[in-house]
C-alpha cells in the first residue's frame, strides 16, 4: 500500500498569522496549535491539512511549490484579490504574461500563489485549492504517482499532474524544465505516512527504490525520516 499525503507544511516566521491568511484564502478552518505548529483544516473535501511550523529564517528566492486557487467567476476572482490584499497579501511579478487570466500574489511572508481565472479548464473541476503546483521534471510526476498511489492525469510536453483517486481534492502538478535553482532549505514540503499496517522502515526502503534518498537537514533525533525526491526536494515520512 502506498503512503498517504498527510499535510503540506510551510516554514513560517509567524505561524498563526500565516495560518489565518491561508484559512481566509482557502476558506478553510483554523485547527490545532501545538509546539509552534498551527494547522488549518479543509472544508472542501481535500484529504490533507496545511501546517505552519515556526522557522527562524526569512524567505529568500522563489519557492519551488506554490498553490493555485480556483475562482468561480470574474467577480469571485476580483473579490478574492481584494480580500487577500486586505489580509496582508500583495501583488508580485515573477515574469508572468500580463495578458494571462490568473493573478499572481504573495502571502504576508512572500510565498507565491495564483488566483486562477474561472475559465481555466484544467482546474475547473477542482475545489478552492485547485492545485499544489510544483517545479519539477516529468520523472518527478511519475515518482509521486507511485509514492502516493495517485493516478497520472496529465503527461504532456514535460508537464505532469496526479490526482487523489477519490477525485475530491486538488491536483499536484509539475511544470517541467527548466527548473528553478534550489536556494537552501525548502520552505514548503510534503508530509506523508505509510498506512497503519505498513512498517515505517519498509516504506522508507520502498521510496528509496523509487529514487528517493535519506537526507539530514538538521532535524536531530526525531521519529520521522527526512528524504529528498529525485529532483532534490525535501519531504518527510511520518510514522503511521
Amino acid at each position: 500500500m502506498p503512503s498517504r499525503l498527510i499535510a503540506l507544511s510551510f516554514d513560517a516566521n509567524d505561524p498563526m498569522r500565516l495560518a489565518r491568511f491561508w484559512a481566509t484564502a482557502l476558506r478553510w478552518e483554523i485547527g490545532d496549535e501545538a509546539d509552534g505548529v498551527v494547522t488549518i483544516v479543509p472544508t472542501d473535501g481535500t484529504g490533507f491539512t496545511i501546517d505552519f511550523a515556526t522557522a527562524p529564517n526569512e524567505k529568500w528566492g522563489q519557492n519551488r511549490i506554490h498553490l493555485d486557487l480556483t475562482t468561480t467567476s470574474a467577480e469571485d476572482q476580483r473579490e478574492s484579490v481584494e480580500a487577500l490584499l486586505a489580509a496582508g497579501g500583495s501583488y508580485i511579478d515573477i515574469g508572468q504574461d500580463p495578458n494571462e487570466g490568473h493573478v499572481v500574489m504573495a502571502d504576508p511572508e512572500g510565498n507565491e500563489f495564483c488566483l486562477i481565472e474561472p475559465t481555466n479548464n484544467f482546474l475547473g473541476d477542482r475545489p478552492r485549492l485547485g492545485a499544489v503546483n510544483c517545479d519539477g521534471t516529468r520523472a518527478l510526476g511519475y515518482f509521486w504517482s507511485k509514492a502516493l498511489g495517485w493516478p497520472l492525469v496529465w503527461d504532456q510536453d514535460g508537464e505532469t499532474a496526479i490526482r487523489d483517486p477519490d477525485r475530491a481534492g486538488p491536483k499536484i502538478t509539475w511544470s517541467g524544465p527548466p527548473l528553478m535553482p534550489k536556494l537552501g532549505k525548502d520552505r514548503l514540503h510534503l508530509d506523508i505516512a505509510p498506512p497503519l499496517d505498513v512498517d515505517h522502515s519498509s516504506e522508507v526502503e520502498r521510496l528509496k527504490s523509487l529514487g528517493a534518498t535519506r537526507i539530514d537537514i538538521g532535524q536531530g533525533d526525531v521519529k520521522w525520516v527526512v528524504m529528498a525526491d529525485p529532483d532534490g526536494n525535501a519531504f518527510c515520512v511520518l510514522t503511521a
